[in-house]
């Protein structure tokens, strides 16, 4: 049976796959372009659709496949962002490497666990830890989702300093292009739909994983006794 250790680490793995699996579909350009029509980015930037399909694929590209150094020109042959956003994005690039890698550590975590675990009664726990990793990530992202509504502001600052250098992450939305692609409301758009299907996901896979584990747990004995002669 996999001890309490091997328990927490399974409880992590299963929050970070649900995560980074809720997360991939907001990547897509499809889903980008949707947003940036949404949040009038077209106006903010004064591109075409053509133009803003070309630039936003372009820092897609090097943001997620590593085709560049995000220093790619406009229609004109302008670079689209300056040298601090060029520097910024690259961070941001370090970053989703990093939760990307995580998560497939995390992947391999769960299937090396139920690999080497068998047995009946250790199947079922490791059924009861992706249940409780999942539990615990619905109920951050509720608290979390609850601050970022009320004080959305608070929340973005508070994660950027985590994660980004202390003003290396503030832009002018009048003149610099990062925050006209991608400006607040749609990152606080896009935020909301990210936890919500992340909770969608884990009520899921609790509910599931409650299943799983009552179905692994090994029957009770039966007792017997003998009669007295």
């Amino acid at each position: 049976m996999p001890g309490r250790l091997w328990g927490f680490l399974i409880a992590a793995a299963t929050a970070l796959v649900i995560l980074g699996v809720s997360i991939l579909p907001f990547t897509t350009p499809a889903y980008v372009r949707l947003e940036q029509d949404r949040t009038g980015v077209g106006s903010l930037t004064g591109y075409s659709e053509a133009d803003l399909d070309h630039v936003t694929g372009r820092i897609l590209g090097d943001l997620f496949l590593w085709r560049g150094d995000f220093s790619g020109a406009d229609a004109d042959g302008t670079p689209v962002l300056n040298e601090r956003e060029q520097s910024h994005m690259r961070d941001v690039r370090g970053v989703f490497a990093g939760f990307e890698l995580l998560v497939l550590v995390s992947i391999l975590a769960l299937v090396v666990a139920f690999r080497r675990w068998r047995a009946q009664a250790a199947t079922a726990a490791a059924w009861r830890a992706v249940g409780s990793g999942a539990r615990g990530l619905a109920i951050a992202l509720v608290v979390a989702g609850a601050f970022a509504v009320l004080a959305f502001d608070a929340a973005f600052e508070v994660f950027h300093r985590l994660f980004f250098s202390s003003g290396s992450y503030t832009f002018d939305p009048r003149t610099d292009r990062l925050v006209q692609l991608f400006p607040e409301r749609f990152w606080s758009e896009t935020a909301i739909a990210v936890g919500v299907v992340a909770i969608l996901v884990a009520v899921g896979t609790v509910w599931q994983a409650s299943r799983r584990a009552g179905a692994a747990r090994p029957a009770p004995a039966l007792s017997t006794s003998k009669a007295r002669t």
